[in-house]
Formats: C-alpha cells, sequence, structure tokens
C-alpha cells in the first residue's frame, strides 16, 4: 500500500534538514515510550504505542527527506510512579533519551513531567487523563496531546446531564486521575443542573467492586460514573451487569472508555454507553489507513486515542527538532507551540502556551450488535466537538505559564 498518510508539501515545508544535524547531542534523536507494557494499561498503550511512535519516525523521514538519525525505546513503568520516575531519570542522565512519549497512569505522567522541567528535557504526555498536566502543575517542558479529564467530563458528562441524567453517583480510581477526572465531570453536572448524590473512592487497581456498585445501587442515583480506566472500567462494567444494575434502571457513564475496553466487554454488554474520544479508526480514509497498518503489525488490534496520540505527537515533535535544528528539550517544546499541527489522525490544531494541544472531540454511542458490520466496528458518532470547545479556554487554566 502507498503511504499518503502525510502531507509532503506541509512537513518538507518544516523540514530544514540541511543543518539540523549540528546541534542535535550524541547525533541522534532518542524518544523513549514509557507506559504500561503488561498491566490493565498495555492494551490501551503498551507495546502498541511503540510500534506507533516508530511509525511515525518511519513516516516523517520518508514524506520530508529529513536527515535525522532517530531511535525509538520503551520500557515499562508498571504504573508506579516510583518506577516511573527512576526510568525517566536513568533515560535522561544516561541513556541520552531526549523526549519521554506517551506515559499513562496520571501519577507517573504528573512526575515525569517534573523531572523534564528540571532537567530541561522534554515530554509529550499522551496516555495521562489529568488536565492538570496544562493546568497547575503545568510547565514549559512538557505538552499534553490527545485528551484530558476536562475534555472528558465536558463531552461525555454534559452530554448525559442534558439528557435526562441529572443525579450521579461516582466510583473513582483512588489516584490523581481518578480525582481529576471526579472533580471535572462533578462540575460538569453541577453546572448543567444536575447534583451528585454519593461517591466512593476505589483502590487502584482492584478485581472487585462489589461493594462499590452495592453503594452505587443502593444511592438510586440515575447515572453511575465510572472515574476509572483499563481493566478497572472493563472489570466495573461486567460486574454492574452480574448485579443487574442497568436492568434495574440505573446507566452506567463511562468517563474513559477507550475502543480496546469496548473490545474486551463485546458489544452484548457494553452497547449504549456513551463516550468521547478524539481519534477513532474509522472515522475517516486517513484514518482507516493508518489504523490497518497499525492493525497488520498488532495481530489485528486496531488502535486506541492513546496510541495515536503518540502517533501524532510524535511526528509534530521530529517537525520542530527539524525546524529549530537542536534537540534541546526546552527549545523543541518552544517550536512545538509555535508551529501549526496538521497530521492524518488529528486533523489541523495547535499547542497553546500552556501545553495543551488542541484539536476537535468527539462523542460517540456504542453500536448495538446488531449495528456493527464487523471486528472493530463498535461506535457510532453523535456529535463532533470543535477544537475550540473541546478543551478547558485558556482563559480559563491555572497554568503558570498563561498571563493573566
Amino acid at each position: 500500500m502507498k503511504r499518503k498518510l502525510l502531507s509532503l508539501a506541509a512537513l518538507a515545508a518544516c523540514a530544514f534538514a540541511g543543518g539540523a544535524q549540528a546541534q542535535i547531542s550524541d547525533g541522534i534523536v532518542k524518544i523513549g515510550v514509557l507506559n504500561d507494557m503488561s498491566g490493565l494499561y498495555s492494551d490501551i498503550t503498551g507495546p502498541g504505542s511503540v510500534t506507533a511512535a516508530k511509525m511515525a519516525v518511519e513516516d516523517y523521514i520518508k514524506a520530508t527527506g529529513s536527515k535525522l538519525k532517530v531511535e525509538v525505546v520503551g520500557a515499562d513503568h508498571q504504573n508506579k510512579p516510583d518506577v516511573g520516575s527512576n526510568v525517566a531519570r536513568q533515560w535522561f542522565d544516561t541513556d541520552k533519551v531526549d523526549m519521554i512519549a506517551d506515559v499513562p497512569t496520571s501519577s507517573v505522567g504528573l512526575a515525569v513531567a517534573k523531572i523534564a522541567s528540571d532537567k530541561g528535557k522534554l515530554h509529550v504526555n499522551s496516555g495521562s487523563a489529568t488536565a492538570d498536566l496544562s493546568g497547575k502543575a503545568c510547565n514549559a517542558n512538557t505538552i499534553h496531546w490527545a485528551y484530558d479529564t476536562w475534555m472528558l467530563a465536558n463531552g461525555t458528562g454534559k452530554a448525559i446531564v442534558k439528557s435526562g441524567g441529572n443525579t450521579w453517583f461516582f466510583l473513582t480510581a483512588d489516584y490523581a486521575f481518578g480525582h481529576a477526572l471526579e472533580r471535572d465531570t462533578e462540575a460538569v453536572v453541577t453546572k448543567n443542573g444536575g447534583k451528585v448524590v454519593g461517591k466512593v473512592r476505589t483502590p487502584f487497581p482492584t478485581q472487585d467492586f462489589s461493594s462499590f456498585l452495592l453503594q452505587a445501587q443502593a444511592s438510586k442515583a440515575k447515572i453511575i460514573g465510572l472515574a476509572n480506566a483499563g481493566g478497572d472500567t472493563t472489570n466495573s462494567i461486567k460486574q454492574a451487569a452480574e448485579f443487574g444494575i442497568t436492568k434495574g434502571g440505573q446507566n452506567l457513564a463511562g468517563l474513559l472508555v477507550f475502543l480496546p475496553d469496548v473490545h474486551s466487554l463485546g458489544l452484548n454488554i457494553a452497547q449504549g454507553l456513551m463516550l468521547t474520544e478524539t481519534f477513532y479508526w474509522d472515522l475517516n480514509d486517513q484514518t482507516r489507513a493508518f489504523s490497518k497498518r497499525f492493525a497488520a503489525d498488532r495481530g489485528g488490534k486496531m488502535p486506541s486515542m492513546v496510541q495515536a496520540g503518540v502517533y501524532s505527537s510524535v511526528i509534530h515533535y521530529l517537525k520542530a527538532v527539524d525546524a529549530a535544528k537542536t534537540d534541546d528539550g526546552t527549545k523543541v517544546a518552544a517550536k512545538m507551540k509555535e508551529l501549526p499541527t496538521d497530521d492524518p489522525l488529528f486533523g489541523k490544531g495547535s499547542v497553546r502556551p500552556d501545553g495543551r494541544k488542541i484539536h476537535p472531540a468527539y462523542l460517540f454511542e456504542v453500536k448495538k450488535p446488531a449495528e456493527s458490520k464487523g471486528p472493530y466496528d463498535y461506535y457510532k458518532l453523535v456529535a463532533t466537538i470543535p477544537a475550540n470547545e473541546a478543551f478547558r479556554p485558556l482563559a480559563e487554566s491555572d497554568c503558570p505559564l498563561v498571563k493573566k
């Protein structure tokens, strides 16, 4: 298949390959993909994100003729901030890694962002959800790419409240991500006239949600908001079905649901779920072309929003390295904000001064089994949220980099 994923003219215009090598430290641009390689987020990120990063490098070099020498390495942070921090320091201090990509699990993402800032390196995060990465915890060396808790809350949460789901009970993963998602969704629920009648914090990770689901069931809330992700989400949805919660008239709101989660659940259980994502493999010809190549390398698995985010962010990173003629983290971050973004998966956009990458988001509903035409044909588009509405307005940002 001919690879037409990248606009040759657009990328080539930003690729100043001739003199780029002069200020590339040790002559190699080294990208570290840090994520959960074997745990509850491994299908969402994991080895697939490494594949996506390598595809981005190959596509960028081929499209632009750039002379950059690029290496991609990967590591498992086990969803533990101390493990992720140790890997980040080792990569930056000893292994000559220039940029760390992906990093799901918000507590790990926040830790890596701080280390990148301290060491003048670069962290481009596609995996963590917490909006604090471009909010109160922002720094000049961190860019937040694919999605965040503000986007999820204002996509899924707002749509559900406006359709009548006005009383909520939260099941919240007890760490930075869950807290941020609960906080941002509760704000949207109350702003739009809804009410939160209860909440419970669940250990991260956990296999048994029975006692928490029984509390949610007893609350009589119309909506049980799942402020969790990955295996925690699929386990809680499966166990809710076993308890007959949805048959009893309550509805589940998966506040962060990825395509691999729906695949794991199956349409019989997942049908009707409302969810917000910024990428879906079947959106257009370009997303389909990329996804089919990805799936060919990944045993038929279609990419998640995070894996697509890694691809997109690595392309923009390399574009900025070429344009800045250096791999200095602070300078490249500034260049990434200066250059407009334009790639086949997320379309045209920009990186704001607070580090927030801006692009459209999409509200989807999971199809009924009879509506699906085959494997991974799971979503139907309900609404497109324009780029200027999908993320927290810059005027409302509590990022210290933003001048009020």
